[in-house]
C-alpha cells in the first residue's frame, strides 16, 4: 500500500463525505467499514495504523463513534475546515430527510417500504462482515491478540448493561499493556514512519475539555433558572450525547426519557421517527433531528431541530478534540502501542458481536436472506464492488422477496 497523501481542501472533504451520508445504511459499525474502505484503501487519505487506532480512541469515548471518526478524518485532511466538512456532508443528508418525514410523515408500510427497509438491513449484514474479516486479519495477527478479540466476545455475550463496550475497550486496553508490549514494540518504528498528524494542539484540547465540562453541569443549572424552553431543550439532547456509550442505539433510552417522559413527543410519533431513522442513511443521531422538529412546544420546528442536532452531536466532537493531541503523543510510545493494541483488538471483537446482534438478528430471516447477504459480502471483498451498487442490488433484492413472498 502507497503512503497516504497529507492534504487536501475542505472542498474534497465535503464532497467525499456527502457521498458516504447519502449512501452509508448500517449504522455505526458498518459506517466504520465503509470509512475504511473508502480513506484507506481507495483515497489513501491515512494508514491503517491510524485509522485503527483512531476508531478504538472514539469507541472508548462517549457519542457517536462514527460521527467522531469522520470528523477526526476530515480535521487531519483538511485541518479545521476539513473537520466542519466532514461531520457536514455526512449528517446533514439524514437530518434533511427526517426533517422531511416529519414535515409530511409518510406511510413506511406495504410491501415496497418494508422491503427496501428489509433489503438496506442485508447491506449492514455484508458491509459489516467485511469490516469484521479484514479488520480481524490486520489487527489479530497473532494468539495473544486473537485470544482478546475472543475474550471480547465472550464478555459481550453475557455482559447487559448499557455500559458493557466500554468495559470490554478498558480491558482490552489492560489485557494489552500486559500481553502485546513485545508485538507493539516491532512495530512502532513503522508506526512513527508512517503516522499521520492532526493539526489540534494541546490548548485547544483543554479548552474543548473545559467547554464539555461546562456545558455538562452549567447547563441543568442554567435551564432551572430560564424559562426559556430552548436551552432545556439543548441541555436535554446535550446529556445524551455526553453520557451514551456505543452510539447508535444506545441512546434511543436516554431519548425517549428525554422527550418522551417529559411529553415533548408522544411514544407513537417517536416509535415512527425511529422506523424512520432505520431507513436513512448516516448517523442514527440524526433521530434528534426528528423529534426536535416534531416538539409541540416551543421552539419553532427549525430551531428546536437545530438545537436538537448540535446539542446531541456537539459534546462527542469536543471530547475528540480533548483526546486528539494527547493521543497523538502518546500513541508513539511503545506501552501506548501495546495498549492499543490491546484495544484494536477489543474492536474487532465488539465488530463481531454487532455482526450477529443487532446486524444479524434483525435483518436474516430465511435463506434468501442469507444469500443476497453472503452475495453482497463476495461483491464487496472479492469483486470490489462500489458499496453503493451493492446498497442498490441489495434493496432491489429485499423488495422483490417481500412482494414475491
Amino acid at each position: 500500500m502507497s503512503p497516504p497523501s497529507k492534504t487536501g481542501s475542505a472542498i474534497e472533504v465535503l464532497s467525499a463525505f456527502l457521498k458516504l451520508g447519502l449512501t452509508s445504511f448500517g449504522g455505526p459499525i458498518a459506517h466504520i467499514g465503509y470509512f475504511r474502505r473508502e480513506f484507506v484503501e481507495r483515497r489513501r487519505w491515512l494508514d491503517d495504523e491510524t485509522f485503527t487506532d483512531l476508531v478504538g480512541l472514539c469507541q472508548f469515548l462517549p457519542g457517536p463513534a462514527s460521527s467522531q471518526v469522520g470528523f477526526s478524518i476530515g480535521l487531519l485532511r483538511a485541518g479545521w475546515p476539513g473537520g466542519l466538512a466532514a461531520w457536514c456532508g455526512f449528517t446533514l443528508p439524514s437530518v434533511a430527510l427526517l426533517i422531511a418525514f416529519a414535515i409530511v410523515a409518510p406511510e413506511l408500510g406495504g410491501p415496497m417500504g418494508s422491503g427496501l427497509i428489509h433489503g438496506l438491513k442485508l447491506v449492514a449484514v455484508a458491509v459489516v462482515a467485511q469490516a469484521v474479516w479484514d479488520m480481524a486479519r490486520r489487527l489479530c495477527p497473532g494468539h495473544r491478540r486473537a485470544g482478546i478479540a475472543l475474550a471480547a466476545i465472550a464478555i459481550l455475550s453475557v455482559l447487559t448493561t448499557v455500559y458493557a463496550q466500554l468495559i470490554v475497550i478498558v480491558l482490552g486496553a489492560v489485557f494489552g499493556f500486559v500481553l502485546c508490549r513485545t508485538t507493539a514494540s516491532t512495530t512502532i518504528a513503522g508506526m512513527r514512519q508512517h503516522t499521520n498528524e492532526f493539526r489540534v494542539s494541546r490548548t485547544i484540547g483543554v479548552i474543548a475539555l473545559v467547554l464539555f465540562c461546562a456545558l455538562l453541569f452549567g447547563l441543568p443549572g442554567l435551564a432551572a433558572l430560564d424559562s426559556t424552553h430552548a436551552v432545556r431543550v439543548f441541555d436535554a439532547f446535550y446529556r445524551s450525547g455526553a453520557l451514551v456509550f456505543g452510539g447508535g442505539h444506545v441512546v434511543l433510552p436516554l431519548l425517549q426519557r428525554e422527550t418522551v417522559a417529559t411529553g415533548w413527543v408522544s411514544s407513537n410519533d417517536f416509535l415512527a421517527g425511529y422506523g424512520a431513522a432505520q431507513a436513512v442513511p448516516g448517523p442514527l443521531f440524526t433521530f434528534s433531528a426528528f423529534l426536535g422538529w416534531i416538539m409541540s412546544s416551543n421552539p419553532h420546528h427549525g430551531l428546536g431541530a437545530l438545537l436538537a442536532v448540535i446539542g446531541i452531536f456537539l459534546p462527542g466532537l469536543l471530547l475528540v478534540l480533548a483526546a486528539l493531541p494527547y493521543w497523538q503523543a502518546l500513541r508513539a510510545h511503545p506501552s501506548m502501542a501495546a495498549v492499543l493494541s490491546g484495544v484494536n483488538a477489543a474492536v474487532v471483537g465488539l465488530l463481531a458481536t454487532a455482526l450477529y446482534s443487532p446486524v444479524w438478528t434483525s435483518a436474516v430471516r430465511s435463506e434468501v436472506d442469507f444469500a443476497v447477504a453472503t452475495v453482497g459480502f463476495y461483491l464487496l471483498t472479492r469483486w470490489r464492488i462500489p458499496p453503493l451498487a451493492v446498497v442498490a442490488l441489495s434493496a432491489i433484492a429485499g423488495v422483490a422477496e417481500v412482494v414475491l413472498r
